[in-house]
């Protein structure tokens, strides 16, 4: 090992020493432009290695093209020697797309579906590398009438990087019927191998670079023609889409099933900058390598050599002398500290099991007793108002008293739920609020989609966090039915590194977050979310709808009684 450690320094400054000084790597084409450590700048003068100091908590490198480089590479990658498995380029974005349209030429939906990265068994070659089937199911939203097939580049702004789609067929059915074909691949004849322009029937390249939207030859024996998307340039994008005349006819409820063959590496042309936190102790070297639109390798690139070092307390000699003298300290204290925890947990354990008890005991009074008897007043209101034997009005009082009496039972139940801490988990809170979403938007036929992962069972949330998070949920749900106008409601759950996260969000109309309106709704909102330590933010736009977005670091339930 210390033959190793003596000799990997050696070897990257020999491979500094064959590139150039510092950071100039194989060509004079990049260049690392700055090396940033927790905060501060360190000088990349001189060609030795650059030490990040101990324990370094951020670095970021700094680096792009030269000012005076005759060819910028079209994507750049990097990848940090002695940490990194792989490069890493910006994610840039591509789409096949389904746009609907109503009988009046405008859009009402659209369906993205996106790729990044590169394809699997991507080489760089049109001609030997595989394509991956993808299939896409979608039913025709309401006022559809007819739509389009899109392949575009135009996802984030710098997205570079060439996209392949072929055999893209489009089919439908409607109940019990047979499924029809709508669009199916209109390259029925082999070209020669290369790009074209040269259009097929019933489509046209689009965008403010349209001559990015190609033709191409892939696969061998026998190659067959292609849609791509060869987007070079960072601030321009291009797409095929179908020629509006000629746009399929669907109806409001098919289901329509898109199926197309990819293959694609797509990256960003504005990826500048590199962020690892926490490096351990060892030899890096930092490359930066230059590549085209396809993903393979320029040949121009640059390196820097960079050093975490072992702090001294941490070499086998320190450690092996301050785990003899700790061992007998820790061998008399020991067992007097585990018995000081342990007596402390028992403790908070009794306290909270009776605690736990105490709500169990009322959550089981309020629905024994309480629950049964406001049950009982609805029901006895209920056969009353049915009673014809008694006046009008007092059958019409009856019916009020029923509904005051149900909504008093659904309330109940609700502070029941809260209160009993078997439902102490985030389980538990994501069954609720489903529950309670979808009994909400079948009052009103409003539809409701749920994209909730997996909440773990084991993560404990008190009863004031469940609480205060279902009823600004419901409050949001509420805004949605009353004032927004909207057709459908997204509500989005997931739990990732202890802080989760809640989204409400509708296609209405919208409104402007700060253009001052009357109601307490929002400001509600917010407040239980910060009761709680969390913060709701509101995102909206006239006629684009409103997504509410509420986020909180999930305490253990044992520190929020």
């Amino acid at each position: 090992m210390i033959a190793t450690s003596i000799l990997l320094p050696i070897c990257l400054c020999t491979a500094l020493a064959m590139n150039g000084v510092g950071a100039s790597g194989k060509s004079d084409a990049l260049k690392i432009q700055s090396l940033t450590v927790d905060g501060k700048q360190v000088s990349l003068q001189g060609g030795q290695s650059k030490s990040l100091g101990l324990f370094p908590e951020s670095v970021s490198f700094g680096f792009g093209s030269t000012t005076n480089s005759g060819q910028k590479a079209v994507r750049i990658r990097y990848k940090l020697e002695g940490y990194d498995v792989n490069w890493h380029e910006g994610l840039g974005e591509m789409y096949v797309m389904i746009r609907f349209f109503n009988d009046a030429g405008d859009q009402i939906a659209e369906n993205r579906y996106k790729v990044n990265g590169e394809s699997m068994g991507w080489n760089g070659s049109l001609t030997t590398s595989p394509l991956a089937h993808r299939r896409e199911t979608i039913v025709v939203p309401r006022q559809a009438s007819r739509f389009w097939a899109v392949i575009s580049s135009g996802g984030p702004p710098a997205t570079v990087g060439i996209y392949v789609v072929a055999n893209l067929v489009v089919s439908k059915s409607s109940g019990n019927s047979a499924s029809v074909e709508l669009i199916h691949s209109p390259f029925d004849q082999r070209l020669n191998n290369g790009f074209t322009n040269q259009t097929p029937p019933g489509w046209m390249p689009d965008g403010n670079h349209s001559s990015m939207a190609k033709i191409v030859d892939f696969g061998q024996h026998p190659q067959t023609k292609a849609f791509a998307i060869l987007d070079e340039d960072p601030i321009s994008h291009a797409e095929w889409h179908m020629i509006k005349e000629t746009a399929p006819a669907v109806t409001p409820g098919d289901n329509m099933v898109v199926e197309w063959d990819e293959m694609y590496s797509i990256g960003m042309g504005d990826f500048l900058e590199a962020r690892y936190e926490k490096l351990p102790v060892g030899h890096f070297l930092f490359r930066v390598s230059g590549v085209d639109v396809m993903g393979n390798p320029t040949g121009e690139e640059t390196s820097l050599a960079v050093l975490v070092p072992q702090p001294f307390w941490k070499t086998y000699w320190f450690l092996g002398a301050a785990f003899s003298v700790l061992t007998a300290a820790m061998i008399g204290s020991g067992r007097y500290f585990v018995w000081q925890r342990m007596q402390r947990e028992m403790l908070r354990l009794k306290h909270q099991g009776a605690l736990e008890q105490e709500r169990l005991r009322i959550a089981h009074d309020i629905h024994d007793d309480l629950g049964a008897r406001v049950t009982q007043i609805s029901l006895v209101s209920a056969m009353a108002q049915d009673n014809p034997t008694f006046p009008e009005k007092a059958r019409a009082d009856f019916d009020r008293i029923s509904k005051m009496s149900r909504e008093l039972v659904a309330a109940l139940y609700e502070t029941v739920w809260a209160v009993n801490p078997e439902n102490d988990n985030l389980d538990a809170l994501g069954n609720y609020i489903c529950q309670m979403v979808n009994q909400l938007c079948e009052r009103t036929q409003l539809r409701c989609r749920f994209h909730v992962l997996d909440l773990p069972h084991e993560v404990q949330v008190s009863s004031q966090t469940r609480h205060n998070i279902s009823m600004a949920v419901k409050e949001a749900v509420h805004n949605v039915i009353k004032h927004a106008r909207a057709s459908e409601v997204t509500i989005r759950m997931a739990f990732e590194q202890g802080s989760l996260t809640v989204t409400v969000q509708d296609d209405g109309c919208g409104f402007q977050p700060h253009a001052g309106m009357a109601g307490n709704g929002l400001t509600n909102m917010k407040q239980r979310l910060k009761n709680i330590g969390g913060h709701c933010l509101f995102e909206s736009k006239t006629n684009h709808g409103t997504t509410v977005s509420m986020r909180l670091f999930v305490k253990p339930a044992d520190q929020c009684f």
